[in-house]
């Protein structure tokens, strides 16, 4: 801070005693014992007052402009007891006015840069807001200057009558020194700018004492110092108080005010920049303690705001006015937002990322009252997605099948298969043994019951050296679905026909399966070898189906065959062969794997193993495979006659293991490119099947009235079975024929039907639901087998199918109540009615028909009219009480609760009789 001046009542500067300089100077780094040469600033405290209750001491000083013009005396007057300070030689003038130069061109620039790099950054929006800021902060200093004004102009005024006395005393000490100050003051005063021209340079004013760093340390931070009024620039001699700023650039002649001038002549006042406003309200006290050597130099020490403080302003104000700008819809992001087919309000909100309480407003709009964790559907969400601007890329969950196909195949590509050819008929007619004749083996012998239960695939090779792929279907009628599934992956059907026994029910069945394939049909009449055989019938009852064969001009192929015998197979090859040419049959080998399951099983010692047919492309070890829900990786691929092999083609059965699962029969599988894309459909697929239970179980459980009328009526009473077999297609055919068995009061529940041996999980089930389980061609553990006994689960075991169907109806009807049914005794005719006392009236009648017994049922008929129906009190004949009166004679009867009795009147009797279901 500038040094402490009084002033006196002729307004003539006199300096302080030499305690009192000593108690206020600078802290400088310039020699203690250097005077001080005409010091030309008063300083003293202002207290301000705000109007929110608080106060504040601001350091203020009064700058006197310097007489050059005076005498020696004047001179020496003014800068009073620096008797010994040294004035600036011409090298140092020098030297500082070049300083001078080079700090205004480096302000210059670094303002023209700053400038620069403001209009770069600052957008149209930033800079009007600087601009209102700016003035807002002008018209605040300019308010707190005039109030700091007025408040140093009276602290002026108190401070005048203790500056009177001071400069008494220092008078007779400034006469003495005015002699021997003169000359100096000459040599060490500055040039006049206004009277000599430096080429636009001033110099500076002469380097002030060093004060002690302690000494400055002490020292109260300065005051802002405002613009003077345009009001208080009048001669140069009369004295202004002000406020100094708190960033100075330069030294005195920088930090003294020139005067202002007002008229159209006057040039423009340089523009201000508001001074930052201060952290925490510590001011520039966090920096007070460091100083730089232009400070150290020129005695001035105030901070200024740094370049780098600068930039980080501005970037914050550039990231605040983008996030501004973003949030007020100037700048609208479009997204691709996918929506599923269900999706809750939270995850559409941040698909969109928008706020959650957006989407809800919208939804509201639309009619639609949902909170941010309940779903939306697909259709609801695609408005609110186009409400936003969004574009909206609507998926289902099915999404992830799209593709698994492949694509169709090239013409040049294919190359020719063998035929695919499924046997069908009826139950008994050699269907199983003609394939054994085929190919050299003996299934039929191992058959239980001596038939077909399960769907087999063989490929033989023809004496030509063609191959055929044969499918084995079952012709009990309990294997429709069987017989559906070969007729539909087949490429000719080959219908055999007993000649002993012709078209029977299941060999109907297989012409309709055949013809809804739209395949070709060979008939063969096998049993030609029996007694009895009549090939002219089978091709007769055949027309009935419009099956017409080529014997009697139709274009259908017969051939007489004996499995027994091997009669008639090369020409039944022939036929076969013969077709397939006419089919041109064609598949692409180069490609991955597509076919169907034609059959699978729970192995105990291999897993899961599935019977598949190969119908485009190879299957080879190692594939990634997916059949129907289950999926895994092939670890063996097994022939018809259980070799190993390394590749399957297309029209080759082949068992396949390493699946998860057992998959379901007639199930399509096709190789994928990995395991991520195979679980992704497998869990798509079951929980597809899980949810289809789901919703057979609700409606298998009815509407709500059927419910109560249920719960009324009593329990409903149901045959629970649990089905384990040894193939997927027997455990679906045994489902099916249990449930055809129901009753109209006894259902038939289906619990699981599975493939494999019977478990302790199963026991636990059958325990839990009360409910029998059927085996068929399994059996149980001997863990599970110890269950059952102890808990009491009925463990039944079947091979032939037709046992279980006639097992599981007896249960049924074992079930079914009995029904009530109404037997007819006779007819009495009331002749007179008695009235007796205590007993009422009694009807004397004659027994016209039948018989009437004692305790029956009774209707009353007047004019053939049932007028009251209940039950027989008394039956007597005379005074004796009778057990029944035959026809022909007389008896008096009494009704429960009934006296309306008139002669005339027919009493029907009856009785209810009970018969088993």
């Amino acid at each position: 801070m500038s040094d402490g001046n009084e002033r006196n009542q002729d307004g003539n500067n006199t300096p302080s005693q030499g305690g009192e300089q000593t108690r206020s100077s600078r802290l400088s780094l310039r020699p203690a014992g250097r005077q001080e040469v005409g010091r030309t600033v008063d300083a003293g405290s202002v207290r301000q007052s705000f109007s929110h209750g608080r106060s504040k001491v601001v350091q203020v000083e009064v700058r006197k402009p310097k007489r050059n013009a005076a005498g020696p005396g004047a001179g020496a007057a003014a800068r009073g007891g620096r008797a010994g300070g040294r004035a600036l030689t011409a090298a140092e003038l020098a030297a500082r006015q070049r300083a001078l130069e080079l700090q205004r061109k480096a302000a210059a620039e670094e303002a023209a840069r700053r400038e620069e790099e403001k209009i770069q950054i600052m957008s149209a929006a930033e800079a009007a807001r600087r601009a209102a800021e700016e003035e807002r902060l002008i018209s605040e200093q300019k308010a707190a200057e005039i109030a700091a004004l007025k408040e140093s102009e009276q602290q002026a005024a108190r401070e005048q009558a203790a500056a009177e006395a001071a400069a008494r005393a220092a008078e007779q000490a400034a006469a003495e020194a005015a002699a021997r100050e003169a000359e100096e003051a000459a040599r060490s005063a500055p040039l006049d700018p206004r009277s000599h021209s430096t080429g636009g340079v001033q110099l500076a004013a002469p380097v002030q004492r060093l004060r002690p760093l302690a000494e400055r340390a002490i020292m109260p931070p300065r005051p802002v110092q405002p613009s003077r009024p345009a009001a208080a620039a009048p001669a140069r001699n009369n004295e202004t108080l002000h406020l100094r700023s708190g960033a100075a650039a330069g030294g005195d002649d920088e930090r003294r005010p020139a005067p202002r001038r007002s008229g159209p002549g006057a040039p423009p006042a340089p523009p201000r920049r508001p001074s930052a406003p201060s952290r925490k309200g510590g001011g520039s006290d966090r920096r007070s303690g460091r100083i730089d050597v232009r400070a150290a130099i020129e005695g001035d020490d105030d901070k200024t705001r740094s370049l780098a403080s600068v930039r980080r302003q501005r970037d914050r104000e550039r990231r605040q006015a983008e996030l501004e700008r973003l949030r007020s819809d100037q700048v609208r992001v479009v997204r691709d937002v996918i929506v599923p087919e269900t999706i809750t309000v939270a995850e559409l909100a941040n698909r969109m990322a928008a706020r959650q309480g957006e989407v809800i407003k919208a939804l509201m709009k639309m009619g639609v009252m949902a909170t941010a964790a309940q779903s939306i559907d697909g259709d609801t969400a695609e408005l609110v997605v186009e409400e936003f601007g969004h574009r909206i890329k609507r998926v289902s969950e099915s999404d992830v099948e799209i593709g698994i196909e492949g694509v169709e195949d090239n013409a040049d590509d294919l190359k020719p298969r063998a035929p695919v050819v499924t046997v069908m008929g009826h139950v008994d007619h050699g269907k199983t043994s003609l394939l054994d004749a085929l190919r050299t083996t003996d299934v039929a012998a191992s058959e239980a019951g001596g038939i077909t239960q399960h769907i087999g695939a063989y490929q033989i090779t023809a004496p030509s050296g063609k191959k055929i792929t044969f499918i084995d279907t079952p012709g009990h009628e309990a294997f429709t679905s069987m017989r559906a599934r070969g007729a539909s992956v087949t490429d000719i059907v080959v219908l055999v026909v007993a000649a002993d026994d012709g078209v029977m029910p299941q060999t109907i069945e297989a012409i309709k399966h055949a013809k809804a394939a739209n395949a070709p049909i060979i008939v063969a009449i096998n049993k030609i070898d029996k007694p009895g055989a009549n090939p002219n019938r089978v091709r007769q009852e055949l027309l009935n189906h419009e099956i017409v064969v080529e014997e009697m001009g139709g274009d259908t192929q017969d051939v007489e065959v004996s499995a027994l015998k091997r009669i008639g197979l090369d020409k039944l090859e022939e036929c076969i062969l013969l077709q397939s040419e006419m089919l041109d049959l064609k598949a692409n080998p180069d490609r991955v794997a597509e076919g169907v399951v034609i059959e699978s099983r729970l192995d105990r010692g291999r897993g899961p193993v599935a019977a598949v047919l190969v119908q485009k492309g190879t299957l080879r070890r190692g594939d990634i495979v997916v059949a129907g829900a289950e999926w895994g990786r092939v670890r063996a691929v097994l022939d018809d006659r259980g070799r190993q092999v390394k590749e399957a083609g297309p029209s080759m059965p082949v068992e396949v293991l390493g699946l998860t699962g057992v998959p379901g029969a007639g199930e399509p599988f096709v190789v994928v490119e990995n395991d991520a894309r195979a679980r992704e459909i497998s869990e798509f697929r079951q929980r597809k099947i899980k949810e289809k239970e789901a919703a057979s179980q609700v409606a298998a459980r009815g509407t709500l009235d059927q419910m109560l009328a249920r719960i009324q009526a009593g329990v409903q009473k149901e045959v629970a079975l649990l089905i384990k077999a040894d193939v997927q297609g027997s455990a679906e055919a045994i489902s099916t024929t249990v449930q055809k068995l129901a009753h109209e009061e006894v259902a038939v529940r289906v619990l699981n039907a599975s493939v494999g041996q019977i478990t302790e999980s199963d026991i636990q089930l059958a325990k839990a639901s009360n409910a029998i389980i059927v085996a068929f061609n399994v059996r149980a553990t001997t863990q599970a087998r110890e269950l059952a006994q102890r808990e009491g689960v009925d463990i039944r075991y079947y091979s032939i199918i037709y046992q279980v169907a006639d097992d599981v109806e007896q249960l049924v009807k074992g079930k079914v109540a009995p029904k009530h049914r109404e037997k007819f005794l006779g007819y009495a005719e009331v002749r007179q009615v008695f009235n007796i006392t205590k007993t009422g009236k009694v009807a004397g009648c004659y027994v016209t028909e039948g018989l009437v017994k004692r305790g029956c049922g009774v209707r009353l008929l007047r004019d053939n009219v049932v007028i009251h129906e209940g039950e027989l009190s008394q039956l007597k004949r005379f005074k004796d009480d009778v057990k029944e009166v035959a026809r022909g004679y007389e008896c008096g009867l009494s009704f429960a609760g009934y006296n309306d009795l008139r002669e005339g009147d027919m009493v029907e009797c009856y009785e209810m009789e009970v018969i088993p279901a």
